[in-house]
């Protein structure tokens, strides 16, 4: 086989449709967008969400409260989740993700201070919280804020 053998499989490429060229090819005169009205016009589309006039559904539900552009969302992880490590362990972003403790990364990672920490660990994180850091230090580990 060479490379002027090659074929695409049947089907796998389809044509593209000619508009505007005669009765015969059975897309010919309005070219598939009917007699007249806005969509048959050239650039005759309306905008999204535009509802004819009628007040657009987004502007007729209420809205509550202030959405944060800039709100930074961390994945978090409990102090007593950290005690599944070894003894002087090197808790990284890495380690906590391949170990299942974080799903998903989003802005970063924070260790909160929920549950008791029985291990001297040198963590590496995003954001502590002050009574996480504190437990922390209490046993002799280390806290890195990446």
């Amino acid at each position: 086989m060479k490379l002027h053998d090659l074929k695409y499989n049947e089907g796998a490429r389809r044509k593209r449709k000619r508009v505007g060229r005669g009765h015969g090819s059975g897309s010919g005169k309005t070219s598939g967008t009917g007699h007249g009205g806005q969509k048959s016009r050239s650039g005759g589309s309306v905008a999204l969400g535009f509802e004819g006039g009628q007040t657009p559904l987004f502007k007729r539900i209420p809205k509550r409260g202030f959405n944060n552009v800039n709100r930074v969302e961390y994945a978090v992880v409990n102090l007593s989740d950290l005690n599944r490590f070894e003894e002087g362990t090197d808790v990284t972003l890495e380690l906590l993700v391949t170990s299942r403790l974080v799903n998903k990364v989003k802005d970063g990672i924070k260790i909160l201070g929920n549950g008791t920490l029985e291990k001297k660990l040198n963590v590496q994180a995003n954001a502590f919280s002050k009574s996480a850091v504190e437990t922390i230090e209490k046993l002799g580990g280390t806290v890195e804020v990446v």
